[in-house]
């Protein structure tokens, strides 16, 4: 069985990815709307031993949410958004055409935790996307809290961490503060975005 998962190569999506391995023929997906690349990702998915792909993104849907989290003052609603177009994007299977060793997707997945507060993807949600594309939605850490996954990570994974704005992902808030700053000024970006702790996988232990 194929399976998509939306992957920034932080811990989470990486250890997402370990548990649905042994049931899957698991690629890491990168949506993006080439405002950032993806490279990344793609060597923390070649460290952990897994394909990789990039997706494209509707451009519109970015700067519709940079508009939404400037409005707002935080990032909440813009990166939901973009988060629930990830998914749906990805589960629509245009991309698959493209993708080395895929013939037909069976499911999408993300690294959505226990306790995250946003992104989430809400049963209503997962179940519309099921409908519409004929895949399983995935959420392999969403009955998992922090605690247990840090402790996952330490266990299984070469993790870098560090301030969100100094780590180089291949995450939606990467592509949003690019955005942002070219739309509203670096000021706006500390507005928007409180500092906090990121991770990039490296590798196996």
């Amino acid at each position: 069985m194929e399976c998509a998962l939306l992957y920034s190569g932080g811990k989470d999506s990486t250890l997402a990815a370990l548990l649905l391995d042994p049931f899957y023929d698991v690629t890491l997906v990168s949506g993006s709307f080439r405002v950032c690349d993806t490279d990344p990702a793609r060597e923390s998915a070649s460290a952990v031993g897994f394909d990789h792909a990039t997706v494209d993104l509707d451009p519109n849907v970015a700067h519709d949410a940079v508009e939404q989290m400037y409005d707002d003052g935080y990032p909440r609603n813009g990166i939901q958004q973009v988060h629930e177009h990830a998914v749906e994007t990805v589960a629509s299977a245009d991309w698959v055409a493209g993708a080395d060793g895929i013939d037909t997707l069976d499911a999408v997945a993300d690294g959505t935790r226990r306790d995250d507060r946003v992104p989430t993807v809400g049963r209503p949600l997962a179940q519309s996307v099921e409908d519409r594309f004929g895949v399983d939605y995935l959420a392999p850490l969403a009955g998992i809290g922090r605690g247990a996954i840090d402790a996952m990570a330490a266990d299984r994974l070469i993790v870098e961490s560090g301030p969100s704005a100094e780590i180089p992902k291949a995450d939606y808030e990467v592509e949003l503060r690019a955005l942002l700053r070219e739309r509203y000024g670096e000021g706006a970006v500390a507005d928007v975005f409180p500092e906090h702790t990121q991770s990039r996988v490296q590798g196996l232990r």
